[in-house]
């Protein structure tokens, strides 16, 4: 399959196309956003607080007067960029271990194992109890999500690479004595692309999910630093009369949950089609 038809199909896919155009949007939001809104996040006016959405405050003020398009402009770059790095972060190092575990036989059941305890714990369980080890900081809350959603990717990149494996091509080159290295960079690797992305795109929603979690329990990013889940966070003893505050963020975190989700399918119906479920 050509990159050229690959793109072409994957646009003709109505998920696909809805979610890469919702995700477009909120990168968009937070790349120039703040360069046109100018209003600093973490700028308190008393005299403000509470303000309902007007002209002078489109999503209005918290508690201490902060303009809330503000805070989820600038919160929308924190809590994308966390999304990308746990799927990056984890898409690494779940590929590492799936790979050498599929490859490698002798490493297969210890790997599987340690993957197996860390699934034991639910995610955000996981990621709870590494945030509290290391501190509350952004770096935190990447790691314990990277290391929470590993054992996903790396049992998807494994099962891909265990059917690899015994195929023609792949036996033809270990009796022509290819290298281990050869052999994974060659064929294991391009050939798990497909899965990998398809996960990598789900992991990213996860990650924003979980990282609102986190904030909004107080172990995510530290204050004032905005983020999704902290904006909530602070506007959920107001929830009734202050109902913006926790609205507008909530709104962007369906989003962009949304929005990787449709891309997710997409690429999963497009890159596998023996999973489609939808044309």
């Amino acid at each position: 399959m050509t990159s050229g038809f690959l793109y072409k199909k994957l646009w003709r896919h109505r998920s696909f196309r809805i979610g890469l155009i919702v995700i477009f949007f909120l990168l968009l939001a937070a790349c120039l956003g703040p360069v046109f809104w100018t209003i600093e996040p973490t700028s308190m006016q008393m005299r403000f607080r509470f303000k309902p959405p007007s002209l002078d405050f489109p999503l209005g003020t918290d508690g201490f007067g902060r303009d809330v398009l503000s805070r989820l402009l600038h919160g929308a770059r924190l809590s994308l960029g966390i999304g990308l790095s746990v799927a990056v972060l984890s898409g690494a190092m779940g590929t590492l271990v799936g790979v050498i575990s599929g490859h490698f036989k002798q490493f297969d059941s210890l790997l599987m194992r340690c993957m197996d305890a860390l699934m034991a714990f639910p995610a955000i369980m996981l990621a709870i109890g590494i945030t509290a080890v290391l501190g509350p900081q952004t770096a935190s809350v990447i790691i314990a999500l990277s290391v929470a959603y590993v054992p996903r990717t790396a049992r998807i990149v494994r099962a891909a690479v265990l059917v690899i494996r015994e195929t023609e091509y792949i036996q033809a080159a270990n009796v022509a004595g290819a290298s281990h290295a050869r052999i994974v960079f060659r064929h294991l690797l391009p050939n798990s692309i497909g899965p990998l992305v398809v996960q990598m795109s789900f992991v990213f929603s996860y990650a924003i999910l979980a990282e609102a979690a986190l904030s909004f329990l107080g172990i995510g990013a530290p204050p004032p630093t905005p983020s999704w889940g902290n904006i909530i966070s602070e506007g959920r003893d107001r929830s009734i009369e202050a109902w913006w505050i926790m609205l507008f963020p909530g709104i962007a975190i369906s989003l962009a949950a949304l929005g990787m989700n449709l891309l997710g399918d997409g690429l999963r119906d497009v890159l596998d089609p023996r999973q489609k479920t939808e044309g």
